[in-house]
């Protein structure tokens, strides 16, 4: 599947979060039919809808926005560890001149928070050192088609989420 910007620098996407978050999901830098589509998960195969889909009482087949404030509404926002990067192609192990985003500052923006959970393996050894104490953070397997762990293996590993989803329904 082409997509229109071959440049190896990429730019990420900004955080998708109001002040009532309560678990923030944060992958690593968006793949290219993300950043194409500049929306977060956009690649028809990556895992991330279906999973949210079997974690909240949900759907998430609507536009973008849409999806956006349906996770919002539970309480889930979305950002990613790196802010910008030389990447050729969508695959973490390209990644080279790294800048990550300011995730401190965002954390400290957020009153409610009270679970980190990283969206694959350089996402959580890029952002775990970043997430103060007293914050929960879980490290999952990526959502990624490039991870082939079955969805159905990948939908177990985030019910480690469930706990903290459950608080922001009751929020």
């Amino acid at each position: 599947m082409p997509f229109p910007d071959p440049s190896p620098t990429k730019q990420g996407l900004p955080p998708i979060v109001d002040r009532n978050v309560r678990v923030l999901v944060l992958g690593s830098l968006p793949g290219d039919a993300s950043l194409s589509a500049q929306a977060y998960y956009a690649h028809p195969r990556n895992a991330f809808w279906p999973i949210m889909a079997a974690l909240l009482p949900a759907r998430f087949d609507e536009d973008w926005s849409q999806r956006y404030a349906t996770l919002l509404a539970h309480g889930v926002g979305l950002w990613d560890v790196i802010g910008r990067a030389e990447r050729q192609g969508s695959l973490d192990t390209r990644l080279r001149r790294i800048e990550a985003n300011r995730l401190p500052a965002l954390l400290a923006d957020l009153p409610a928070l009270r679970a980190v959970a990283f969206n694959g393996g350089t996402a959580a050894r890029l952002g775990l050192p970043q997430v103060p104490a007293g914050i929960a953070t879980l490290a999952l397997p990526s959502t990624s088609p490039a991870h082939t762990l079955k969805l159905a293996d990948k939908i177990e590993a985030w019910r480690a989420l469930t706990p903290w989803l459950a608080q922001a329904a009751k929020s």
